[in-house]
């Protein structure tokens, strides 16, 4: 069965920097995968690249079959125009570290704002699918409220269903609990369990070791813009083969 993200030989600088070494990975649908690092292994901009946050230098991402970002003719690449990439832009959800919600907007509105804008939808209709997944994310008498009356994990909760009221076949998400009080962590991670158990596609880097453990199909270690070892969490945490993984483990919090 075709993988439904392809990510072949993926390279990426910043300035001089290789941030990303010609990186290979696979997720099928319905799978969950880990990335997990040291700060600075590449793991947000692996996201980012993917959707196209981030311009890439080298290799290729498929979605669902679809070149992301740019279009080979020959041996050279052309960038795609703006509209072509909102279009493929919209195939994934972000979720983001610091929740990125619009003050001004209620929580229904900052979900419904893709929704209008994007998909085209009318009011009520985008109205009918942000109080669908509101509800579903357990916010569903918190709606109306701005971001300013919610808690930090309430404000990444509506992240989360506005990521997903798009109806993406991906959902990317990046370290959505580092900016969370730890008493905010579990709802959040609650949450994004019971999205996996509902067979959502989710690609997400965490330094929640546990969270990785339990959840996860695969888990993808990263060291220096490269894959180091992937496999089952039973085997990345059980049997690690990679020194710098086992080093990794042996200093991660949980």
């Amino acid at each position: 069965m075709q993988p439904l993200l392809q990510i072949k030989a993926l390279r990426k600088h910043f300035g001089k920097t290789e941030v990303l070494k010609g990186v290979d990975l696979d997720v099928h649908e319905k799978e969950v995968v880990s990335i997990i690092g040291a700060s600075g292994s590449g793991k947000t901009t692996l996201l980012r690249c993917v959707n196209l946050l981030e311009e890439f230098d080298g290799g290729e991402i498929l979605l669902d079959g679809e070149s992301i970002g740019y279009r080979l003719t020959g041996s050279r690449r052309h960038r795609l125009r703006d509209r072509e990439l909102s279009r493929q832009r919209a195939m994934t959800g972000m979720v983001f570290q610091n929740f990125n919600l619009f003050p001004h907007l209620s929580a229904a509105g900052n979900v419904m704002l893709g929704l209008r804008k994007v998909k085209g939808k009318g009011k009520e209709e985008a109205r009918a699918i942000a109080e669908i997944w509101l509800r579903r994310v357990g916010l569903g008498d918190r709606m109306d409220h701005s971001p300013g009356q919610l808690s930090g994990g309430q404000q990444q909760r509506v992240a989360i269903a506005r990521a997903l009221a798009m109806n993406p076949k991906l959902v990317l998400l990046d370290e959505i609990t580092s900016a969370l009080d730890p008493e905010l962590v579990q709802e959040v991670l609650a949450t994004v369990r019971s999205l996996a158990s509902e067979g959502a596609t989710l690609l997400l880097v965490t330094h929640e070791m546990r969270f990785a453990r339990d959840v996860s199909h695969r888990v993808v270690f990263m060291e220096k813009g490269l894959i180091a070892e992937q496999g089952p969490p039973s085997e990345i945490f059980g049997n690690p083969r990679n020194p710098r993984l086992v080093a990794f483990l042996g200093n991660s919090r949980d």
